[in-house]
């Protein structure tokens, strides 16, 4: 069976040492990038590898390109090879429960043509609830060969975005919080507020309170609502930095609503050029 959505900590554990399978320990801190490999060397679910955001989840950014630039894929195959991970393994991500990171790895991998990738529902929070044990030894692995297929479909750029800014066929959906698309305070960035005609959904309204994805039957509502009748091939998702639209992206694809694709330079590209419009306002 190829998992390539969300995983439970009860189905992860049945193949927690099956050799075709590797977990991939995605925590990180925007505001202390050492803090997930740190957490990780305390202790992980036993065979994970650790993926760092900045290193192996993103490139590094350049003057005109937003916090997260998307990994030269010939780079990230090489990693996730090192990783242990050809095209017949089953990847499952997680991080710190809220799928935040996690997600950005399942989409990458997405994105680069490999279907058999699922995030772990709840992250490392639910493992530990479940009463599973955590490991501080670093795993044994057998590198092997990944070839990266990206998939231009899956992924619109700073052009189209502005191309399409006053078109209502096409929905930018926003995953920020409300008060950062509105402009209030901006702790990230140096510009607050939003792309004109950009709605908000922020990424936190597909999880529970315990950091589980929320039911389908739910996602598909308020998905259909926030789509307000675009079908889901013209909605292109963004947020700060690509990272956290990407729980948006695993929402609606649980919720079997595909197609959607990903701003990757999102907010903190579209600032770096003074001549891009900025909106305001807790409306589009």
């Amino acid at each position: 069976m190829i998992h390539s959505t969300l995983i439970d900590a009860d189905t992860l554990a049945a193949h927690l040492h099956d050799s075709r399978w590797v977990l991939l320990d995605c925590r990180f801190d925007l505001a202390d990038a050492a803090a997930g490999e740190k957490a990780y060397a305390a202790g992980h679910i036993d065979g994970a590898r650790y993926a760092h955001l900045d290193r192996d989840l993103a490139a590094a950014p350049t003057a005109t390109s937003g916090r997260h630039p998307l990994p030269d894929p010939a780079d990230f195959a090489r990693r996730a090879g090192d990783w242990g991970i050809d095209a017949a393994t089953q990847v499952v991500a997680y991080d710190q429960g809220n799928s935040f990171y996690a997600a950005r790895a399942w989409w990458i991998f997405r994105w680069l043509g490999h279907e058999r990738v699922a995030v772990l529902d709840g992250g490392l929070a639910a493992w530990i609830q479940s009463g599973r044990a955590l490991s501080d030894t670093a795993p044994r692995v057998q590198p092997r060969g990944f070839i990266a297929r990206p998939d231009p479909r899956r992924v619109a750029g700073v052009d189209e975005v502005i191309g399409n800014l006053h078109n209502d066929a096409v929905r930018l959906v926003d995953a920020r919080s409300a008060e950062r698309y509105a402009g209030g305070a901006e702790s990230i960035d140096p510009i607050s507020g939003h792309v004109p005609g950009a709605v908000n959904h922020h990424y936190g309204r597909n999880l529970d309170a315990a950091g589980l994805m929320r039911p389908v039957d739910v996602l598909r509502s308020e998905w259909t609502s926030t789509l307000g009748g675009v079908p889901a091939e013209q909605m292109i998702a963004m947020c700060g930095s690509g990272v956290s639209a990407c729980v948006n992206l695993l929402a609606m694809e649980h919720a079997g609503i595909r197609g959607a694709r990903l701003y990757p330079g999102s907010w903190s590209e579209w600032i770096r050029d003074p001549q891009r419009p900025v909106a305001k306002g807790s409306t589009p």
